[in-house]
């Protein structure tokens, strides 16, 4: 099924400032995000495993570390002017969102994308958000190509 049709309204002033503004992508996105991360993060968990016990988690994705990422990404400019962490996390949210409206990737590859990028200890929570900030800078360098430009 296409869904262009949740993006109607946006395609009269395109630009990758008004999709990464959107506070309806940024309120799809905040699942996906959550969603993609946790299953890849279980993904990685269970290869890391030393036993053959599969490690499911879901984990909710921190405004922190998708602010860092938008900044290493170099996609501040997509957020709102005085922006703060939560409206920078909120960007990235509404571009993955947009990304995946548009069938440029689908949740699998975006899933795959984080885990080919994930590398470290997942367990402990500064290695995380390192690895997972780097993760996210790559999967929005990546779809950065997707983008209008503007």
């Amino acid at each position: 099924m296409s869904y262009h049709f949740l993006l109607k309204d946006l395609n009269n002033n395109l630009t990758q400032k008004s999709i990464g503004t959107d506070k309806g992508l940024a309120k799809i996105g905040d699942s996906i995000v959550n969603l993609t991360y946790s299953v890849a993060k279980s993904i990685v968990l269970t290869r890391n495993s030393k036993n053959d016990k599969s490690i499911r988690t879901g984990v909710k994705v921190s405004k922190t570390i998708l602010a860092n990422a938008i900044r290493e990404a170099d996609m501040k400019e997509f957020s709102k002017s005085r922006a703060d962490a939560h409206d920078i996390a909120d960007t990235a949210e509404a571009l993955i969102a947009y990304i995946w409206l548009i069938k440029k990737m689908r949740i699998e590859d975006i899933i795959n994308f984080l885990v080919d990028s994930l590398s470290g200890n997942l367990t402990v929570r500064h290695e995380e958000i390192q690895n997972a900030t780097k993760a996210f800078r790559n999967l929005l360098i990546e779809i950065k190509k997707y983008l209008p430009e503007s």
